[in-house]
């Protein structure tokens, strides 16, 4: 599915969590031509790829190895992730789902489930994300609802490290954010932040974005000049 925003087209990116390997390709068929869609079969590898790419839907089979669909949203759900979920189950019983829904889940479907339905379900939650506003410095823009940058109107791939930086900095546009701020903004309690991986990720954005004026204040921190 191609989204408008304004003058920006984005494509709507889904997570799919299902260990069934004849499944997952039925709903890859099925789903391709709307979205982009990218397939992991245990929690563990689908916690591994959401930490390194933005997703707009995730679909969590609950069963899974590794991390199971529910703990791994919980998860998710505990470092502000609040991107839509529905779940895949074969589970009928109230407290499973009462759980699913516990966990952050914003919707589930039973297996085995009727094609037309499901794509229902993905439409009505990502119509949530259709009305939100253009932020924006300079050529830099940012669509919050769908959390995506651009610049001169096209889409930057980004890592999340990268993506929680280029907003920190356009929030601060023209004044310094202390090195301290940008390490508790991108690394959580369990991971360690430091000046030299600071660096990298300036140093990556400004590869990506080489128009970008973000200036070093020696000791300090970084500022991004508009």
């Amino acid at each position: 599915m191609k989204l408008s925003v304004g003058l920006l087209r984005v494509s709507i990116k889904i997570l799919l969590l299902e260990d069934d390997q004849l499944l997952a390709e039925t709903l890859i068929d099925l789903l391709e031509d709307q979205y982009e869609i990218t397939h992991t079969s245990n929690g563990q590898s689908a916690l591994d790829t959401i930490f390194d790419n933005k997703f707009d839907l995730y679909l969590l089979d609950i069963n899974v190895p590794i991390i199971n669909g529910i703990t791994l949203l919980k998860e998710l759900r505990e470092v502000n992730d609040n991107t839509p979920a529905i779940f895949l189950t074969s589970h009928k019983d109230k407290k499973m789902l009462s759980e699913g829904f516990l966990s952050g889940g914003d919707d589930y479907i039973t297996k085995p489930f009727d094609n037309d339905e499901l794509l229902f379900r993905i439409n009505a939650l990502i119509k949530r994300v259709k009305k939100s506003d253009i932020k924006s410095v300079g050529l830099l823009s940012h669509e919050p609802v769908l959390q995506r940058l651009f610049y001169d109107k096209k889409e930057l791939e980004l890592t999340k490290k990268e993506y929680q930086l280029l907003l920190l900095l356009m929030k601060y546009v023209n004044s310094t954010v202390p090195k301290e701020l940008i390490i508790t903004e991108l690394w959580n309690s369990s991971e360690s932040g430091s000046d030299g991986a600071i660096r990298v990720y300036i140093n990556r954005v400004k590869q990506i974005i080489p128009q970008l004026q973000i200036e070093n204040i020696r000791g300090i921190g970084y500022k991004l000049v508009s």
